[in-house]
């Protein structure tokens, strides 16, 4: 069952009013591949609660200074860090399941 924080439910409107970013900011970030909404049937972009905890860092950091390629580099390191310990974890748990399997 999908957590209610990944269901991307909540238009571009919604996302401007809980965040305090202008939808034209919203869309920036889109454009530079920092965010990626779900498009409805009609194009309207779908955001999840996951998606508005991740503008506001990404929000932070630009006022922090960080350059929008900066934010793109790190999220794509964070998700290969995270990628490597899910793998290590399936690891040690088929090496636990094999081992008392024999």
């Amino acid at each position: 069952m999908a957590s209610y924080k990944n269901k991307k439910v909540i238009t571009i409107g919604i996302v401007s009013e809980l965040t305090g970013l202008t939808e034209r900011k919203i869309r920036y970030y889109e454009e530079r591949k920092l965010i990626f909404p779900d498009r409805s049937s009609g194009g309207t972009r779908k955001f999840s609660f996951h998606d508005i905890e991740l503008l506001m860092d990404i929000a932070e950091k630009m006022e922090d200074g960080m350059q929008t390629f900066e934010i793109r580099k790190q999220a794509k390191r964070a998700e290969t860090e995270f990628e490597a310990k899910n793998r290590m974890r399936r690891g040690q748990l088929n090496a636990a399941f094999n081992m008392r399997k024999g």
